[in-house]
């Protein structure tokens, strides 16, 4: 799977200019940098990844707020198996700093983390609805696996630490996003709150092979948060 497929097609077709293509392919290597990164502190391999040509936004109901998805864990089916790839978008690539994309990166790798977890449990019911942005932040911190159970990498961590105290939220590069991208029209996705939901058939779980390397891992890493758990309470 080419990374910037999607990319290079938006820009052959017109919709993205010499520019802005430029811009994103140039620091693409952020990305493959970032993906190394936490491969080497996590012991892992990063899943499918690839950079969306778009900005995602989403905007509540009767509300003149917006939240900008700057990458997003999808589980989708193929083949009658759940394959789980994350989607990073362009502007993300085009804008944002080293430390945001790596801290974006690593956020969405503990979502993958925790998919598969759920699916070794046959646990993949839809997530919660919610549709006010403050709410669907903070859920979205409660599911994750421990930053410092899965990476051993003390800068990465602090980038994490700082960017998702409470949901990320980072007012410069959603500035820049906002006049560079959004005024300027450029590929733009609406996505409703309470769409942002997965629900996956039991029987494409049932015939979906997880890798038992993998779940071997994943029994470390939850070893290592109830450490860190107890750490905390004593």
């Amino acid at each position: 799977m080419d990374p910037l497929l999607k990319v290079n097609e938006a820009h052959k077709n017109g919709i993205l200019s010499d520019k802005i293509h430029s811009l994103i392919v140039k620091r693409f290597g952020i990305v493959l940098e970032g993906i190394g990164r936490i491969e080497k502190a996590s012991g892992i391999n990063f899943p499918l990844a690839y950079i969306e040509p778009s900005v995602v936004i989403s905007q509540p109901a009767s509300s003149f707020d917006y939240g900008i998805f700057f990458a997003r864990t999808i589980p989708v089916i193929a083949n009658e198996k759940v394959e789980i790839i994350i989607q990073i978008t362009a502007p993300l690539v085009a804008y944002g700093l080293k430390g945001t994309i790596h801290a974006i990166l690593a956020h969405e790798f503990l979502h993958y983390l925790e998919l598969i977890k759920r699916m070794s449990k046959m646990e993949m019911v839809s997530d919660e609805l919610s549709g006010n942005l403050f709410e669907s932040m903070y859920a979205d911190t409660t599911k994750l696996f421990e930053p410092r159970a899965v990476f051993d990498d003390k800068t990465l961590l602090l980038h994490i630490t700082k960017k998702f105290p409470e949901g990320f939220r980072d007012y410069k590069l959603e500035d820049k996003v906002l006049k560079n991208w959004i005024q300027k029209k450029l590929p733009t996705i609406n996505m409703a709150l309470d769409s942002n939901v997965v629900k996956i058939p039991a029987d494409v779980l049932a015939k979906t092979k997880l890798d038992q390397s993998l779940m071997h891992k994943l029994e470390q890493i939850e070893q290592r948060a109830s450490k860190l758990r107890k750490r905390k309470l004593y």
